[in-house]
């Protein structure tokens, strides 16, 4: 970084290259906070560019590096801003502490929940809050001390009551995913009515190659346009582990048509091994699918195709199955 700095200062632009092209090739996620603080200050936008995507494809490696630590408020924001990163918001939300806590001692002030607000400023305003699930909220943020109680107030009443009020963090998915999103569909058919009493629609599917589940499509209303209160899951069907769930609400038109339903995160779901998807939905008959498939063959944008298997999930699946039922579509990347 010295010999790119000196390659500047003396308009040498052939050791220039060499110290940028030398920096790329010994990019990783040890080092890439702290190239992309040299990189910014000495105006390489390149060189950022790709410390950005190594940040966003080993978020969980970076953070824990020597150099976040010492990065500027700036450079903190640039990444906090970003919709790519690979990292649960709790894990990122502690990073940013630690963070907060350096920037104090070499500020000399004294460590204080007060004093990391003040030296966080705007980056404290780009943790996205509502991605966490009410226990990381609970065990983590919320007793912080960095939010006000009226953040907090704020934050619990969007985990727990619907319609949900408007707050003042972003509720946008983090999604390290490139690529074409893709979807499955599983009936030939669709008729109506389909009842809701509580008890949660499920069907258990296995895939053939690993692939990251963000949504599902489900039917609506018979009856004209609606809102209807959603829970959707995808459990892991042996040992029961809840891999991904989203309590929200999605309107429909009417129509026979599918309504997105997404999750906070991609959920990661890994070949041959059996999973369950399942929607808890609150609102009035819907319609629902027929004539459905037991395996579905899907051509991958990005090359290859995925195999979806569709079973039967025993117990109580409110009359869904592989035949006909509610789960429609499951939305997804390769």
């Amino acid at each position: 970084m010295t010999t790119l700095y000196t390659a500047k200062k003396y308009a040498v632009p052939a050791l220039e290259r060499a110290c940028v092209e030398f920096l790329k090739r010994n990019l990783s996620s040890d080092n890439a906070f702290m190239l992309l603080t040299q990189a910014r200050l000495f105006d390489e936008p390149q060189l950022a560019s790709l410390c950005l995507e190594t940040i966003d494809k080993n978020t969980s490696e970076a953070i824990m590096a020597d150099g976040f630590t010492d990065i500027d408020n700036d450079t903190l924001c640039v990444v906090l801003e970003r919709d790519t990163l690979g990292i649960r918001e709790c894990k990122l939300f502690a990073a940013v502490c630690r963070w907060s806590e350096a920037e104090c001692a070499r500020r000399n002030l004294a460590q204080s929940s007060e004093h990391q607000r003040s030296v966080l400023g705007r980056a404290l305003s780009l943790i996205r809050f509502p991605l966490m699930n009410v226990e990381e909220f609970a065990q983590g943020a919320a007793q912080s001390g960095l939010l006000q109680d009226r953040e907090v107030v704020q934050l619990f009443l969007y985990f727990t009551v619907n319609p949900k009020p408007q707050i003042s963090f972003l509720d946008v998915p983090r999604c390290c995913l490139t690529g074409k999103e893709q979807v499955v569909s599983r009936f030939c058919q669709i008729e109506s009515r389909w009842g809701y009493s509580g008890t949660s629609d499920r069907i258990r599917f296995m895939v053939n190659r690993r692939i990251f589940v963000v949504g599902f499509g489900l039917y609506g209303s018979i009856h004209g346009p609606t809102e209807y209160q959603v829970n959707i899951q995808v459990i892991q069907s042996d040992s029961l582990k809840v891999m991904g769930q989203n309590d929200t609400t999605f309107q429909c038109d009417g129509t026979n048509n599918t309504f997105r339903v997404m999750f906070k995160e991609p959920v990661e779901i890994l070949p041959n091994i059996s999973y369950t998807a399942c929607a808890t939905l609150k609102g009035p008959d819907s319609y629902y699918g027929a004539k459905g498939l037991r395996k579905v063959t899907h051509e991958s944008v990005s090359g290859g195709k995925v195999t979806f298997q569709f079973t039967y999930a025993s117990g109580n699946n409110n009359g869904t199955s592989v035949e006909d039922g509610q789960i429609p579509e499951i939305i997804f990347y390769t």
